[in-house]
């Protein structure tokens, strides 16, 4: 009996070969679209409305069914919420890895299974295997300057045994060669770079609508004032542009946040003390096996996502938070981003820095 997986189609060539590929290995394949941000901005909709004449398309040359579904309410209610809450605190989320493992790995896996799929698939660039004990195991992609497993650290054994990543072995520019020898129209459409629900917009500008400005002073840890910032909220640990400060010496970069009295520290020179760290905590862990891997033993650690892993030892806290302790410290470590951990290829999991 033919098995059917349900792919998410995005627009992108990366989820439209992923198809190409499962129904040329024999599934019966529906693409889904999701649609996770409702918004009254123009830009926006029109992005979201000619990605979904991208998929139209692509589905017409692969002979597939596709079918819209809206998960903004999801996304609001799981994800956008989050995302406010942890920039009013001062810390920078990262919405993307909340993305995959609340509405791509959780509402599109519940609606595909309604759907009777046997599997879902995306166009991430990852893999996925099977330790001894015959659980999944999130592996990184062939293209090491494309592999996302970093976004799917958060997914548990329940989401990641369904799923399928196509893409698992191959490069970006064989996945691009191949788009356009099938006929794919987006075949060189361009990546998007843009938060889930941001998309190009500017960033600050987008933030504003929610967050209001709260200026203050800018800094130096030695307490000379710099500068005014706009408010703690629209900067975020190691950022250089836009902090409008100018004089000599070396560029500025921002080096920590003090909420209580709203003022943001900055220091001059990307290899100041304030922005290496030796150490971090980290808390709301996610274990891909279910199970905490053993403190005995290295691993390495991503603290951002386009970062060389480092390698680390790490150390559970009574609080049920870890520390991670690096061979050499890291730069600009910043709170409410992940650190995700690494044995090898095999993505374990990984927690958000406090």
């Amino acid at each position: 009996m033919t098995q059917r997986v349900v792919v998410g189609l995005s627009g992108g060539v990366d989820s439209s070969v992923a198809a190409y590929l499962l129904k040329e290995q024999g599934f019966d394949v529906l693409g889904v679209f999701m649609k996770n941000w409702d918004d009254d901005d123009n830009t926006e909709q029109c992005t979201a409305r000619q990605d979904f004449l991208d998929v139209l398309a692509v589905a017409e040359v692969l002979g597939i069914e596709v079918e819209a579904v809206n998960f903004s309410a999801e996304y609001k209610e799981h994800v956008f919420s989050y995302f406010l809450a942890e920039y009013s605190a001062g810390r920078t989320p990262n919405p993307d890895v909340l993305c995959n493992a609340e509405i791509k790995f959780k509402a599109f896996l519940d609606d595909a299974i309604k759907r009777g799929a046997d599997f879902i698939a995306t166009g991430h660039y990852a893999g996925k295997g099977e330790d001894a004990s015959g659980r999944a195991t999130l592996l990184r992609a062939v293209d090491m300057n494309k592999d996302q497993s970093y976004f799917l650290y958060r997914l548990n054994q329940a989401q990641l045994s369904p799923t399928l990543f196509p893409l698992a072995q191959l490069q970006k520019p064989e996945v691009r060669k191949l788009a356009e020898k099938i006929g794919l129209p987006n075949f060189a459409k361009k990546d998007s770079t843009g938060i889930c629900f941001i998309g190009e917009r500017n960033f600050r500008e987008f933030l504003e609508r929610y967050l209001p400005k709260k200026p203050g002073p800018m800094q130096t840890p030695e307490g000379e004032v710099v500068g005014e910032h706009q408010g703690l909220m629209y900067y975020t640990i190691g950022q250089r542009q836009g902090l409008m400060i100018g004089g000599p010496g070396e560029p500025w970069f921002v080096a920590g946040k003090d909420m209580a009295s709203n003022i943001l520290i900055v220091v001059q020179g990307h290899d100041h003390p304030l922005l290496q760290n030796p150490t971090l905590a980290a808390g709301q862990l996610s274990w891909i096996s279910g199970e905490a891997p053993s403190p005995d033993k290295p691993y390495t650690a991503k603290t951002r996502y386009r970062q060389q892993d480092a390698p680390c030892r790490i150390a559970y806290l009574e609080d049920g938070s870890m520390q991670v302790e690096f061979e050499s410290p890291q730069w600009a470590v910043t709170p409410g981003q992940s650190v995700v951990l690494y044995d090898g290829e095999v993505c374990l999991g990984g927690g958000i820095i406090a």
